[in-house]
């Protein structure tokens, strides 16, 4: 369970990237509004990858430490990039005739974001943590 992959082809695939990171976060005690929280995020990663670039990768990993365990989304691939990263994360901003939701609504989902893109590469990272102690 320590890293889950999952290849990006088609909309079983987001899917099973989807029910990947819920199986996780279930497993790892996460409550059940981060679960829900996290397979959102991803699905919504995922599809941008299907839409825009045809293919790809999302990796799911865990890690801990005294005080937190954290989840770790990596949503890759190797499309056209992002233009203008900035428009992107604005509610409302699509290039695919969307709602503008997707990037903006995952970044609010999580505790991380982070993206990087350039023609032929780009990398979404969202993490979710909770206290190792439940409360």
């Amino acid at each position: 369970m320590d890293t889950i992959t999952v290849e990006l082809y088609n909309q079983s695939d987001i899917i099973a990237a989807r029910q990947a990171g819920r199986d996780m976060a279930k497993k790892l005690d996460f409550k059940l509004a981060d679960q829900t929280r996290l397979a959102t995020a991803i699905s919504e990663l995922t599809r941008n990858v299907i839409k825009y670039a045809g293919k790809g990768l999302c990796t799911i990993r865990y890690t801990t430490d005294a005080n937190r365990i954290r989840i770790i989304v990596e949503v890759e691939d190797e499309g056209p990039g992002i233009p203008d990263i900035e428009k992107a994360m604005t509610y409302g901003f699509s290039t695919g005739n969307g709602l503008g939701a997707g990037l903006p609504g995952s970044r609010s989902l999580m505790h991380d974001f982070s993206i990087e893109s350039r023609p032929g590469f780009t990398k979404v990272t969202i993490a979710i943590f909770r206290r190792t102690q439940l409360n």
